[in-house]
C-alpha cells in the first residue's frame, strides 16, 4: 500500500518514462488514466498555453503531480491570495489529502504532466477566492463528471 507522497513522486515519475499516447485539444485539457494499482491511480493530462483548472481538492486522496515537457504554474492560496509558483520539466509536487490548488499552462509551449493519486480519486471539489476565502462552487464526482 502507498503511504507516503514520496512513494507517489516514485509512481509518477515510473507512469512518465512508460509510453504517453498523447493528444491535445484546442478547447479543454485533454487527459487520460494511465493506469491503477489497488491503492492508486495514474492520469496523463496535456496542457495547451492558456489553460488551466479552477481551484480545486481532489476528494481526500493524496497525490504528485510531475511536468513532463513545457512549463505549469501551480497557484495556491496564501494569507488570503493566490501565490503562484512555476513547475519546469522534470519538477515533482507532491501534496497531502487536503490540498487546494489551480494548475495553468501560462507559457507559450505546450506542456505534458503525470498525477497519480491514492487513493484513486472519486470526488472533486472546486472552488473560488472571495474577500481572501475559499468558497466551495461545486463538487464532481468519478463515474459521473469525468
Amino acid at each position: 500500500m502507498i503511504t507516503t507522497r514520496t512513494r507517489l513522486a516514485d509512481l509518477a515519475r515510473r507512469y512518465a518514462a512508460g509510453p504517453l499516447d498523447l493528444r491535445f485539444d484546442a478547447g479543454r485539457r485533454w487527459y487520460a488514466r494511465l493506469g491503477a494499482g489497488p491503492d492508486h491511480e495514474a492520469w496523463v493530462l496535456t496542457w495547451l498555453p492558456g489553460q488551466e483548472t479552477d481551484l480545486h481538492d481532489h476528494g481526500g486522496s493524496a497525490g504528485a503531480f510531475l511536468v513532463v515537457t513545457g512549463v505549469l504554474t501551480e497557484s495556491l492560496v496564501s494569507r488570503g491570495a493566490l501565490a503562484d509558483t512555476p513547475m519546469s520539466a522534470g519538477t515533482v509536487r507532491e501534496f497531502g489529502a487536503h490540498h487546494v490548488h489551480r494548475v495553468a499552462n501560462r507559457g507559450t509551449v505546450p506542456a505534458v504532466s503525470v498525477h497519480v493519486y491514492a487513493p484513486a480519486l472519486t470526488a472533486m471539489t472546486r472552488y473560488r477566492l472571495a474577500g481572501g476565502e475559499l468558497l466551495v462552487e461545486s463538487m464532481a464526482q468519478a463515474g459521473v463528471d469525468w
